[in-house]
């Protein structure tokens, strides 16, 4: 995986240190199609069958999430939603208006993980 250095003012130091971070090089972006054809080569399933299953869960995930579910993805993870609201005093009354935005959370499957362990890094040369 490539990296590019990047310099930063450090937020913890009020004298406006810079500290240098490693952040990940994105060569591009893998489209659905991309990524069914990669399946399809692998099994007995056409690109389109691929594509219909992956349309549909992409579909039907944010259902689930809407219920409160975690959804289990196997050995890739787990999917929830996570919401930040205001914070009030014990007692005050609390409703729905106070809670400000919802996130998506993923946490990757141990298998997933297990995967990523080995990463080689090189660093982009300008």
């Amino acid at each position: 995986m490539k990296y590019k250095i990047r310099t930063r003012l450090n937020a913890a130091h009020p004298e406006g240190k810079k500290i240098q971070y490693a952040r990940p090089v994105n060569p591009g972006k893998v489209t659905l199609q991309d990524f069914a054809m990669r399946i399809a080569g692998r099994s007995s399933l056409t690109r389109g069958d691929i594509e219909s299953v992956l349309t549909n869960f992409a579909e039907q995930l944010p259902a689930f999430l809407k219920l409160g579910m975690s959804v289990g993805l196997g050995a890739l993870g787990t999917v929830r939603l996570s919401i930040h609201s205001e914070g009030m005093e014990e007692g005050a009354p609390f409703t729905a208006s106070h809670i400000r935005g919802v996130r998506v959370v993923f946490r990757p499957g141990v298998e997933l993980k297990e995967a990523l362990r080995h990463i080689s890094f090189e660093e982009e040369e300008s």
